[in-house]
């Protein structure tokens, strides 16, 4: 998918909403368990009731590559079930993955080929070498962690060189040098508020993956006060507001429920800050 049918699926639902699948078995509903695949069932029947809302899924791979074998098939049911179900769904690799070329050469084919995701995320510590490789697939993104929301994220991300450049300020402008506008986005935390202006500043055009609104406790307003931009530019990530807002057998009246009002409050922010 790439950019402006990006930014039309955005327009034509009024929604720039991503759904995180985490799919955590001692969170879901119960009753899931007596199925053969309950990440799968669970999976499913959240894609079903949301769908309508939201612009995007992003399945975090930690919950399932911690059930090993039965984990990696559910995650890859799931992202044949969108795909044919739901072709305008942008699907989200949420990986972290980040080694040296040969080894990102690997992930990049296990995500992009062999799985058919629409972008990963990846960790630029390792320099161009690491991110090189996910850049060579038309039509696929990069997207980069840059200023997360976790409480860690000042331990590192805000060291400024010599030039006075903060470290998550050089990522953004290197990483412009190995790719565009059209290939790369940008992990940026909703807790961030203001510093939204600082990272337009470097990457003005570019999309931003956005998590942490909800319940991590980011401002979707401030969010799209300092950080939209006039293709929307943002791609805001609620995981478990939604998916885990009713743990009842009606789990997925609650997840629509959830997701259609965060969709009607982006509408009116869309109105507001899109001319």
């Amino acid at each position: 998918m790439n950019k402006k049918e990006l930014f039309q699926n955005i327009k034509n639902k009024s929604s720039f909403l991503c759904v995180g699948l985490d799919t955590d078995l001692t969170k879901i509903p119960q009753h899931l368990l007596k199925e053969e695949d309950p990440i799968f069932e669970f999976n499913k029947t959240i894609v079903d009731a949301t769908a309508k809302y939201c612009i995007a899924y992003k399945p975090n791979l930690a919950f399932y590559e911690c059930l090993g074998v039965k984990g990696w098939i559910a995650l890859e049911k799931t992202v044949e079930y969108i795909r044919t179900n739901y072709p305008d769904q942008f699907i989200i690799a949420d990986a972290k993955r980040g080694d040296i070329g040969n080894t990102s050469s690997m992930y990049a084919a296990t995500f992009f080929k062999n799985m058919n995701f629409d972008a990963v995320t990846v960790a630029p510590y390792m320099g161009e070498d690491s991110v090189k490789p996910f850049l060579a697939y038309d039509n696929k993104w990069v997207i980069l962690l840059t200023l997360t929301s976790n409480t860690g994220s000042k331990d590192f991300q805000l060291i400024e060189n010599v030039e006075g450049d903060r470290l998550f300020e050089k990522v953004l402008s290197k990483s412009q040098d190995w790719g565009d506008e059209n290939q790369l986005m940008y992990v940026v935390g909703a807790t961030q508020g203001e510093m939204f202006k600082d990272i337009r500043k470097k990457a003005p055009h570019h999309f931003l993956l956005v998590p942490g609104v909800g319940a991590q406790g980011g401002s979707l307003e401030e969010v799209c006060k300092y950080g939209m931009n006039h293709e929307c530019g943002l791609i805001v990530n609620s995981s478990r507001g939604i998916i885990y807002s009713d743990t009842s057998e009606n789990f997925a009246k609650g997840a629509q429920k959830a997701a259609k009002e965060l969709q009607a409050e982006m509408k009116t922010l869309l109105d507001k800050y899109i001319k």
